[in-house]
């Protein structure tokens, strides 16, 4: 969320990225509803006072009719305005969620990933002397994957890793659990229930309030109890990702500057409805419901300079897993119609999958600036004594299933089996997966 100052000062910025991001969003509307608010806050502040000196006016002494009758009517007009007020303030709140950042200079115009830009590859893509087998066939033949009895369990998307396999993934999230500790961030095993204000104040909702047609979240149907044992009115979802957990952390509190950055590594299970995703990437794991996932964050002063550098740092610790793996990998620079609303500068990291014969998303880092900050309200005190919003950053380090297929399909042999890479063994205590 930005500042109304900053969007009446910057009114053409913010008119471009919302034709840049695909939103729908009139700023128009925006600025006039604004208008309307101080017009009504103004009267209303008029009347208050109004009311005060009629108040006062009649303590000296039984107020005479005509008094009472003013201040009545005072009090009506008073009431009717604070209804009004209301309606309007959710209108204008309404729309402000919906204002987007404005995306670097360097962010390339686009309106889909399509249009997404690469910049820069590692590692060669393996020629086979064999023919390759996909995830789901190396998974069946190795009975370290089970589709067909996962979708009978959980549905759609469903799966179940077994033996070998379900080693293999615990192996990547200690691994990159255990990597990102020893680069200084702090592990937390954050909750993956979460109250709303945590998916608003993250942008994981499209507007205020969560849209089940929309926002690609799981809602928890069942209430809880609060402590006193009176069922909670506060809505509870899952988690996409560690991230939303991790930056609310501090939502409501002011930092000092000494204290600053702040980096987390969160890891989760994750829970993805996938709405905006039917029917695409239907075969094997690319694509699920739920995984395991790795993920970072950072919050930081408010210094471009310094958030780009964090950025460039977490999408380093990524590549540097991606290649100590040995997956060939790529760096997409994301184009303004494929970031979400919030990002100010985005980068995919995709590694090589010879299944798909393309590469596919296994890293995201996305920095946000103020964005998030303003929205679950994390200051800092500055060395002048002056509060700022912090900055905020994110990067999947590690996400299970699409690494696990890379990892499937790179690694295969002639004879069916699949290599471990030499990083993981430690924490395996086998070099390869044969058929039972």
């Amino acid at each position: 969320m930005l500042e109304i100052k900053f969007i009446r000062e910057n009114t053409e910025k913010i008119r471009e990225a919302i034709k840049n991001k695909g939103v729908d969003l009139e700023i128009e509307e925006l600025l006039e509803m604004d208008d309307k608010r101080k017009e009504i806050v103004k009267r209303l502040d008029v009347l208050r006072s109004k009311r005060n000196e009629l108040a006062h006016a009649g303590k000296n002494g039984k107020p005479s009719e005509e008094l009472i009758k003013e201040g009545r009517t005072v009090k009506g007009e008073i009431g009717e305005l604070e209804k009004e007020l209301e309606i309007i303030e959710k209108q204008y709140l309404d729309l402000m969620a919906k204002v987007p950042m404005v995306p670097s200079s360097d962010t390339p115009i686009g309106k889909d990933e399509s249009e997404n830009v690469e910049c820069g590859r590692w590692g060669k893509i393996k020629e086979f002397k064999f023919k390759p087998k996909t995830h789901i066939e190396l998974g069946r033949d190795l009975d370290i994957l089970d589709l067909e009895r996962g979708v009978k369990v959980a549905g759609y998307r469903g799966y179940y890793l077994k033996n070998e396999g379900a080693l293999l993934v615990m192996a990547l999230m200690f691994y990159a659990f255990k990597k990102m500790a020893g680069k200084g961030y702090l592990s937390m095993i954050p909750p993956t229930l979460i109250k709303e204000f945590a998916l608003f104040g993250s942008g994981y909702f499209k507007g205020r309030q969560y849209n089940s047609e929309t926002d690609e979240i799981y809602e928890v149907a069942t209430p809880d109890k609060e402590e006193s044992g009176v069922i909670s009115k506060e809505r509870k979802f899952l988690v996409g990702t560690s991230e939303p957990s991790l930056l609310a952390y501090y939502s409501n509190e002011v930092l000092k500057e000494t204290d600053l950055p702040k980096k987390f590594c969160g890891f989760s299970q994750c829970y993805r409805s996938e709405i905006g995703s039917y029917g695409r990437d239907n075969k094997g794991i690319y694509r699920v419901h739920e995984f395991m996932k790795v993920e970072q964050v950072v919050i930081c002063r408010a210094d471009i300079a310094e958030a780009e550098k964090f950025q460039q740092e977490m999408l380093a610790l990524t590549k540097e897993m991606h290649e100590e793996l040995g997956l060939p990998y790529r760096q997409v620079q994301i184009c303004t119609g494929d970031m979400g609303a919030g990002k100010y500068k985005m980068f995919d990291l995709e590694a090589w999958m010879p299944g798909l014969e393309r590469y596919g998303e296994t890293g995201s880092a996305s920095n946000f600036l103020d964005w998030q900050a303003r929205r679950l309200n994390v200051k800092y005190i500055d060395k002048n004594g002056e509060k700022k919003f912090v900055y905020m950053l994110n990067n999947t380090a590690l996400p299970s299933p699409r690494i696990f297929i890379s990892i499937l399909e790179n690694y295969q042999q002639k004879d069916g089996s699949v290599k471990i890479p030499k990083v993981l063994r430690p924490y395996l205590g086998f070099k390869v997966i044969k058929k039972k």
